[in-house]
């Protein structure tokens, strides 16, 4: 585990987001070929070089390099004092800690990345996180937490706190994250009562919000217009209207599958004119949602293992040719009670290749 979160973290991260980031140890390496090397130590006039003064120590057990402090699989219940202050990324995962105190980082101005998956973690003090001024991704997954912390870095573009015990989402905790990309919330006992209307309101620039899992039954309502994806597979929500996705214009990924959806109002995708993926498998839809065929974008739509027993010439595809910005790539539709014999060819005319319609018989 421990060398997988080295490797992840060094590589461009895929799935943490819509965005391309910088590799986490190019800072590093920069400061490294900058340093001072031993040919340009001073001598003294007996020729004998000055001893350069020793760096932070490295708290016992833990391994440190090139501002790396790794402290993980270590059954540590507390963190480790005397962290070197110029420590960037320090890792904590899979220890015993229970709580985080107010001095546990008080000397870590440069830290980048925190991360404390997998402990027993169940109380934030509510300074433990002002010190860190330039902390950017903070991973607290995996832990006993029942609401965010808060007073948590401006800086912060990163946050991940999936498997947890959160029951609610205050909009005080993200206020003033303007800096905020990447919201990890699944795994969670939440209600959709539990999140605060607006709760993600403040945040511009943030792009991907994942609430899988838990047990929510209507999309959060205040979600910031930036989002390009939104997952909110496994949860319990029941409809779709306008006003689920209202404001979403920069919306191009949409994942409701596996969720009790009997249906998409008319309308309801109108206002998510860029979406090019939609996810709608594993409900209980009893017709093709209304709105596709004046999608110019939508590329990629799953809706297989459904109730779906008909598809009409313009459920997918606009009157005439040549009027869709982009063909279909995929459109998944097994597992429906639908008599794919009776299915017209025009139905599909505006899909890439044949091979990208996926239709079987209903089982």
């Amino acid at each position: 585990m421990k060398a997988t979160i080295i490797f992840l973290l060094l590589a461009q991260v895929s799935w943490a987001g819509p965005f391309q980031q910088r590799g986490l140890f190019d800072f590093m390496l920069e400061d490294e070929a900058s340093g001072t090397g031993p040919e340009d130590s001073s001598d003294t006039e007996d020729g004998i070089h000055d001893l350069e003064p020793l760096g932070p120590m490295c708290p016992f057990r833990c391994q440190c390099h090139l501002r790396v402090v790794q402290c993980s699989d270590l059954g540590l219940d507390k963190v480790p004092k005397d962290l070197p202050p110029d420590t960037m990324l320090l890792d904590l995962q899979n220890n015993q800690i229970t709580e985080i105190k107010d001095d546990d980082f008080k000397n870590l101005k440069n830290l980048h990345s925190l991360i404390l998956v997998n402990n027993k973690i169940s109380k934030i003090s509510p300074g433990a996180f002002a010190p860190l001024v330039k902390l950017e991704r903070l991973y607290l997954s995996k832990n006993q937490l029942k609401e965010l912390p808060e007073k948590m870095p401006k800086t912060l573009q990163e946050l991940r706190a999936h498997e947890n015990e959160i029951t609610k989402v205050r909009k005080a905790v993200f206020s003033g994250m303007n800096q905020m990309i990447v919201i990890e919330l699944g795994t969670n006992p939440l209600k959709s009562s539990g999140i605060e209307n607006g709760a993600f309101q403040g945040m511009k620039k943030l792009s991907y919000i994942r609430i899988a899992d838990t047990n929510i039954n209507t999309v959060p309502q205040g979600l910031p217009s930036s989002l390009t994806e939104l997952h909110l597979d496994g949860n319990k929500i029941t409809k779709i209207d306008a006003a689920s996705l209202k404001g979403l214009n920069n919306l191009a990924k949409l994942g409701l599958s596996f969720n009790i959806i009997s249906a998409v109002d008319n309308g309801s995708l109108a206002n998510t004119p860029h979406l090019r993926e939609l996810h709608l498998d594993h409900n209980k839809l009893i017709k093709i949602p209304g709105g596709l065929a004046e999608h110019k974008y939508i590329q990629v739509v799953y809706l297989h293992n459904n109730n779906i027993s008909a598809i009409g010439p313009n459920d997918f595809c606009p009157p005439g040719y040549n009027t869709k910005k982009a063909s279909y790539s995929g459109v998944s539709l097994f597992s429906n009670p639908v008599r794919y014999w009776e299915v017209q060819p025009s139905t599909f005319r505006c899909v890439y290749v044949r091979s990208a319609i996926q239709i079987g018989n209903y089982k």
